[in-house]
């Protein structure tokens, strides 16, 4: 019978204070005894329906009562069957179970609350709790068959399954399908349902697909390949349908259980009864290869559709890592190796970086436009390298190889080629093979042509330097080994011409030289090839093309201005000579020529810039330490006091009265220490009278304020200037003391009148080879204010000498004094030797410092610690520092005991 259809009562009015109860429940029937029956049975409970006083705020809220309607049913059941309550009271039937018919026994007073809120209800025990109240199905049953209906269903859907396989959209309502696989779902036939759906599956994928394609077979790996796409999207779409139609399927049964859903039933059927089997699976996964190989061969051009088709299949059928991806490397690497080998044997270095870096830019695209795994690019990368950068390592780092890149200063093919060993690490094994190439351009520069050899380790070292911070990314390893290289060369010594048989270091005596002229000559002295005033003209060098010149490098460095001024161009050369000058070990030789050569430009006022010098200055103390430029630093205080003494000299000879300054002579006078400056032969000479007065009167002023202090004059330094009147004009002629001895003797004489060579040399009182020197520059050089007979370039016994009426210049004043500023061979041999001999005396010392200090020490020990203490002026050969230890045995400042040992005599 159907349920009554219940509707709560209002609630009765209550004052505000007043708690609400629920509504009572009500029941209306139209059975007048089964009302009655009921009304029997809830007789102790019934609550009356007129309003009840408030009740009290202290007691429990009472559980509301509802109204229930109940229609008649159709077909009324007995008393009996209707309500049957579980009981322990001895009113029962055998079974345990109250009939509700036989009446209600009395209520016990013990089941009331005391608070009055709970009522004696019939068949409550207080002490056996509630009474289990067993209501029977009031509905009628039926003949609902399950099996049935699923056979039905199966029926329509199996139908279905037809048209779909036969890729057919018709003949089927998919909405009534979807219904009834829900409502077979419903009825528990879920389990049964999934069985059939998959083996009509299996059953269609192995008959119409399958087959199929084992007919195909025989075919090449990527028309193999084209049809297994072909039935795998054609299987995505028929599932797709199929998964639509079974979705209620799909959610309620399979996703909770251990069965697979149809999302993961649609690869699985495909994988297991395809793609596995044993003539599908290897065309398969080779024709996926081969469209890739066929790319790398440059046969065809990969069909970018397709390809990514294939890895979408791979990925959805979850066979791309043990499937695809161990064959796709296998035939990379077999590719890859034989590709290496042969670009390695047929093309050059340069040209091997360019293919190895364009074939793995080329394999990393490819990998990222076709999103292959990580694991993919990881692995193949790897492979890559190994392949054409660790196994080509020795090839690649060759000597042969990497020398024409250094001596063509091919920058970029330098930087791809240590990019491309970087990419392993593997960067610094160009080391060998890159100091290798140093040490031999740098020592054929170093026993080379001696007048360019500092204007070419400069531009070797700009060189190398841009090499390194550019191409070699500032690599450390080989930063610290062009260091250590260009150290070892530059220290190289050779006993020969060069040298006077010395074992001094030609580099430091050459670092002289080079500054000598800079700092006489200023920016205009500076090689073009080392200039950096032009730099900002010079554009940068194409891609491959060699580095012309060091301007270029300048400009990297210097490139804040677009020009330099005289001063800063002179100290970035500075700067750029002392860098080599740190590399020098025999310091003592570049101190020896520098001495000498800064004595001239002090005394001649031969030097461009006196800040020039003093910054020079500075960077030696800041470089050597002020015991290495103290003699330096006393040669500037002695032309600062030179000065100032020639200024009370001049003051003194104004007040003195009847003073004829000298006689028309002008005379200036530098007080040297004999201790700070070089010393200088002394070379006789007949000095002009007026000359000779000046020079007496000055001692006398000089004796009268230093008393016990001796001058000694040194001629051969003095230079002057004298007046000369030719037929185009008169010219002062800037010339050195002795030239102007050579030519005053020719005052007084007739136009056509000759002086002999003989005569030159009585009167002048000079050496022969000063006489020949001197009148070879007045008569042989390029400037000619005497004439030589016969001419020629060397000067004879029988020669004559006669004034150059003719001379001319366009300057009032010519320098013609080029014969002190250059310096002969025997002076050169001087100082070398003189170098060689201190070099053997610190030698000596140094070996007694060491034995005061240690009092014991073995051979072997003392040679090295001698190495280290003359390291700085100039080290020894091991034959020649045991040679002063010998010295020393014999002035019995030590003796050799047992052993190979020595002992320090106090």
């Amino acid at each position: 019978m159907k349920p009554a259809a219940s509707s709560p009562n209002a609630p009765n009015p209550a004052s505000p204070d007043r708690k609400r109860k629920r509504p009572s429940r009500q029941i209306s029937s139209s059975d007048a005894a089964k009302q009655q029956t009921l009304q029997s049975l809830f007789a102790g409970s019934q609550k009356p329906q007129s309003n009840t006083s408030p009740a009290s705020p202290s007691s429990k809220r009472l559980k509301p009562e509802t109204t229930t309607q109940s229609s008649t049913p159709s077909k009324a059941l007995a008393r009996a069957e209707m309500y049957t309550f579980a009981s322990r009271s001895p009113v029962s039937t055998g079974n345990g179970v109250i009939d509700l018919t036989a009446g209600s026994p009395p209520s016990s007073p013990q089941v009331r609350r005391m608070n009055g809120a709970f009522k004696g209800r019939a068949g409550f025990n207080p002490q056996g709790g509630p009474k289990k109240l067993v209501v029977k199905n009031l509905k009628t049953n039926n003949t609902w068959d399950s099996k049935a209906y699923l056979e039905k269903i199966w029926g329509q859907l199996d139908a279905a399954l037809a048209i779909i396989f036969k890729d057919g959209n018709d003949g089927f309502s998919k909405e009534d399908l979807y219904r009834g696989v829900e409502n077979v779902c419903r009825q528990g036939g879920a389990s049964t349902l999934f069985s059939r759906l998959e083996g009509r599956c299996r059953q269609h994928v192995e008959r119409d697909v399958l087959a199929p394609l084992l007919e195909k077979a025989g075919s090449g790996n990527i028309a193999v390949l084209k049809a297994v796409l072909t039935e795998w999207a054609r299987w995505k779409q028929q599932m797709a349908t199929i998964r639509a139609i079974f979705f209620f399927l799909d959610r309620s049964y399979l996703l909770s259980s251990s069965k697979p859903t149809l999302a993961e039933l649609t690869p699985q059927l495909f994988r297991e009864l395809v793609f596995s089997h044993a003539s599908l699976k290897p065309k398969t996964v080779e024709g996926a290869c081969d469209l890739v190989g066929a790319e790398r061969t440059g046969k065809q051009k990969l069909d970018q559709g397709l390809f990514r088709q294939v890895v979408d299949m791979f990925h959805e059928l979850q066979t791309y890592s043990a499937s695809f991806e161990p064959q796709f490397l296998g035939t990379t690497q077999q590719y890859v190796a034989e590709y290496s080998d042969t670009i390695i044997a047929e093309k050059s270095v340069p040209e091997y970086v360019a293919l190895a870096d364009a074939s793995i830019a080329s394999e990393m695209a490819r990998c990222e436009e076709f999103a292959l795994d990580a694991s993919t690019r990881r692995d193949l990368l790897a492979l890559l390298e190994d392949h054409f950068i660790v196994r080509k390592e020795t090839d690649l780092a060759d000597h042969e190889a990497l020398a024409p890149l250094l001596d063509s200063g091919a920058i970029t093919d330098l930087t791809a080629l240590y990019a491309l060993l970087d990419r392993r690490r593997l960067g610094n094994k160009l080391l060998p093979s890159f100091v290798k190439w140093v040490d031999e351009s740098g020592t054929s520069i170093v026993f080379g042509k001696e007048d360019d050899m500092i204007t070419d380790l400069l531009s070797l070292k700009q060189r190398l330097d841009l090499t390194w911070r550019t191409a070699f990314q500032r690599d450390e390893q080989l930063g610290h080994g062009l260091r250590e290289t260009f150290e070892t060369f530059m220290n190289k010594t050779k006993k020969g011409d060069a040298t006077w048989g010395t074992d001094n270091t030609k580099v430091g005596e050459m670092i002289a030289k080079y500054v000598d002229q800079l700092l006489r000559g200023g920016a205009k002295s500076i090689p073009e090839v080392l200039t950096t005033r032009r730099a900002s003209s010079i554009n940068a060098p194409p891609k491959g093309v060699q580095l012309p010149t060091a301007a270029q490098i300048a400009e990297e460095e210097n490139n804040d201005d677009d020009e330099l001024d005289e001063d800063a161009e002179i100290n970035s050369q500075l700067d750029q000579v002392l860098d080599l000058f740190r590399f020098v070990h025999g310091k003592a030789v570049f101190e020896a020529f520098y001495k000498k050569d800064l004595a001239r430009r002090l005394l001649m006022a031969r030097s461009a810039s006196a800040d020039a010098e003093r910054s020079m200055l500075a960077r030696l103390k800041t470089e050597c330490g002020s015991g290495f430029t103290q003699n330096l630093e006393q040669m500037f205080k002695d032309i600062e006091l030179a000065r100032e003494e020639m200024l009370s000299y001049r003051q003194r000879l104004e007040e003195r009265i009847g003073f004829e300054k000298g006689k028309n002579v002008d005379l200036s006078v530098n007080i040297l220490s004999a201790a700070a400056w070089p010393s200088y032969p002394d070379l006789p000479v007949v000095i002009p009278a007026n000359v000779k007065r000046a020079i007496d009167d000055f001692e006398l002023h000089y004796k009268s304020k230093h008393t016990g202090r001796k001058l000694d004059w040194k001629h051969a330094l003095a230079h002057c200037q004298m007046k000369a009147t030719f037929r185009k004009g008169a010219k002062e002629l800037v010339v050195s003391s002795f030239q102007a001895v050579a030519m005053l003797l020719f005052n007084g004489l007739a136009e056509d009148e000759q002086l002999s060579y003989n005569h030159i040399l009585t009167e002048s009182g000079l050496p022969e080879a000063e006489v020949k020197r001197t009148l070879q520059s007045l008569a042989c050089a390029k400037l000619r204010p005497l004439t030589k007979h016969p001419r020629g370039k060397d000067i004879n016994d029988t020669d004559t000498f006669s004034i150059n009426l003719d001379f001319t210049h366009p300057k009032y004043r010519v320098k013609i004094n080029q014969v002190q500023l250059k310096e002969t061979k025997e002076e050169n041999k001087e100082t070398h030797i003189r170098v060689a001999e201190d070099r053997n005396f610190e030698c000596q010392a140094a070996v007694v410092r060491i034995m005061k200090s240690r009092k014991t020490i073995s051979h072997q020990e003392l040679v090295s610690e001698t190495i280290k203490a003359t390291m700085s002026r100039g080290v020894l050969a091991v034959g020649d520092i045991k040679r002063n230890i010998d010295r020393l045995i014999e002035k019995d400042y030590m003796e050799r005991e047992d052993g190979n040992m020595y002992s320090y005599i106090a």
